[in-house]
């Protein structure tokens, strides 16, 4: 199918991505290899042109890249037009036996990518994510390190993750005019307090804005987001869609910079998930789904 599109700076993706965290880790044990490959086939079959990952989506800490390694084989075996699937990935995050941590110098984000490219199986990554500020550092310096790489060619767009305004500012003041493609932020109606000026801000210097974990997460969240507000059940059951395709669909319409990326585990829920970009909501239901973060 063809879907509506989005820009990731020289990027043009689906209106909808596929978070595919939950083939990795979450909630109980990893996909089979199987079911991972057919979440992600379905994902692309619905027109889903957006895959997003990172280095630290694995089941266990001495198993980083696995994530990725999905999205790549899936790639490799997917028998549609494989070119045109936009891949974000994240560094900056560290895992070992003791536990996690955040490093943004120079050393460990070029380590972190030369083994993303590997895990992906590409010499160029479309569109790389800042995963975390690491507060040891000027932020201005892990940006920086990322325009290095995007000069070498080993990455296409430059993204930052969970930052607020004022890191936003300081991303745009490294890479100048449109060099900051995306912003990726948790939001949902379940978590917005930290993001909706981001959204905004976003929105005001043509920059995306991709909502992670757009229905409320892994932890039941998502799940149970028509039970919590009774506003999106009933424009759910007026529709004859599930809640969650309401969620994304009002997300998706918050602007033209928004992006969301659903996770999913099962090619079920991502294919209704893709289907949100098709889903009108009339003025009314969006005024209505708007109180939810007025």
């Amino acid at each position: 199918m063809t879907a509506p599109t989005r820009r990731l700076g020289s990027l043009t993706v689906s209106a909808l991505g596929l978070g595919a965290m939950p083939l990795s880790m979450g909630r109980g044990e990893p996909a089979p290899h199987d079911r991972a490959m057919a979440t992600i086939h379905a994902a692309l079959d619905a027109g889903i042109t957006l895959l997003d990952t990172a280095d630290i989506y694995a089941p266990s800490w001495d198993t980083m890249g696995h994530n990725e390694k999905l999205v790549g084989e899936a790639l490799r075996s997917w028998d549609g037009d494989a070119s045109r699937v936009v891949v974000a990935t994240k560094g900056g995050i560290t895992r070992s036996a003791e536990g996690g941590g955040r490093d943004g110098s120079p050393a460990y984000l070029r380590r972190a990518l030369e083994k993303s490219l590997a895990a992906l199986g590409t010499d160029s990554v479309d569109l790389y994510y800042w995963h975390r500020p690491d507060r040891s550092i000027r932020y201005a310096e892990a940006v920086e390190t990322l325009a290095g790489f995007q000069q070498e060619g080993l990455i296409r767009e430059i993204g930052i993750s969970n930052a607020n305004v004022e890191e936003i500012d300081v991303a745009r003041e490294v890479l100048g005019d449109g060099g900051l493609a995306a912003v990726q932020n948790e939001f949902s109606p379940t978590f917005f307090h930290t993001s909706r000026r981001e959204l905004a801000h976003c929105g005001e210097h043509g920059i995306a804005f991709v909502p992670w974990s757009p229905l409320g997460g892994t932890g039941g969240g998502a799940a149970a987001v028509g039970e919590r507000f009774p506003q999106i059940a009933r424009i759910a059951e007026a529709h004859g869609v599930s809640p969650q395709q309401v969620v994304l669909a009002w997300e998706i319409g918050l602007g033209d910079h928004v992006l969301p990326i659903p996770g999913a585990s099962r090619p079920e829920s991502i294919t209704d998930s893709a289907a949100a970009m098709s889903l009108a909501l009339t003025a009314q239901e969006r005024a209505e789904l708007d109180s939810i973060i007025a």
